[in-house]
């Protein structure tokens, strides 16, 4: 399983902070759930932060079952149809910039 991240790093615009979330929820998240060969979508907004550490208002993992799985994703027109919305929705709220990574995960219980 690998995941690719999209961090948002910068700031939310004074008192946008609700109409950024469901702008998010509302009109990006389908986009992001469309992608082809996705397995599991999160959409993660940020609640506290250590002081002095930068701001990640929202943060979108996107977990496919393998690389080429995440190729087939980022060449198909649905993910032209999220780029399209992301730049319609994001310059309403944010300021910043979003760099993407790519990881695998490994889990193990706790304890």
């Amino acid at each position: 399983m690998i995941t690719r991240y999209a961090l948002f790093e910068g700031e939310i615009r004074a008192g946008l902070d609700a109409a950024f979330r469901k702008a998010v929820l509302d009109e990006l998240l389908p986009t992001w759930r469309a992608f082809p060969g996705a397995v599991a979508v999160r959409v993660t907004f940020l609640q506290e932060r250590d002081e002095g550490a930068p701001g990640f208002p929202l943060i979108l993992a996107v977990d496919y079952p393998d690389r080429a799985a995440l190729d087939r994703a980022l060449a198909s027109p649905e993910r032209q149809a999220s780029r399209a919305a992301t730049q319609r929705v994001v310059p309403r709220f944010f300021d910043g910039r979003i760099h993407h990574h790519v990881t695998a995960a490994y889990g193990y219980p706790a304890g």
